[in-house]
């Protein structure tokens, strides 16, 4: 049936009819905001004649209907979709061997001078690293008690009165 074939003004006047018959009812019993909704999509179908959104609405059916249709009664089509479905696997597989493959080639990186069987450059102790305007920062000196390392915290703690 085409689009052309069915009177869609009454059909659309009478739905929404009915929508405005309802949303007064719901008005009644649940209150106005329950009213006023059923109202709001009580009037849709007009809107969709007037702006003739629904001409779009019955080809996007229509097409849809017609393609569910063709896509379960057709063997054909089934093997389209089982070939697709090949293609979706395989692209899973193919990305899970390449990650392992990056993996396992990262974790046998060796340091950049052992190709050639030297030791890699280590940087040399008279540079300090700090920039040039600033002092080098005070290193406190360790103490020979061989304390451990909460040795300085313990000391605060204790200045505070907290033991």
């Amino acid at each position: 049936m085409s689009f052309d074939q069915i009177a869609w003004l009454p059909l659309c006047i009478g739905v929404s009819a009915a929508g405005l018959v309802l949303g007064f009812l719901a008005f009644r019993r649940r209150g106005a905001a329950a009213g006023l909704r059923v109202v709001a999509w009580a009037l849709l179908p007009i809107a969709a004649y007037l702006t003739d959104a629904l001409r779009a609405l019955w080809t996007i059916g229509t097409t849809a209907v017609g393609f569910v249709a063709g896509l379960v009664l057709n063997p054909l089509v089934w093997a389209g979709v089982a070939v697709a479905g090949l293609s979706a696997v395989l692209f899973v597989v193919s990305g899970v061997m390449r990650g392992r493959k990056l993996r396992l080639a990262g974790s046998r990186k060796k340091p950049a001078g052992d190709a050639q069987g030297e030791k890699p450059v280590q940087p040399s102790a008279n540079k300090t690293g700090v920039s040039a305007g600033r002092p080098a920062p005070a290193v406190a000196p360790k103490s020979s008690k061989g304390e451990d390392d909460f040795s300085d915290i313990e000391e605060l703690l204790k200045r505070r009165g907290i033991s």
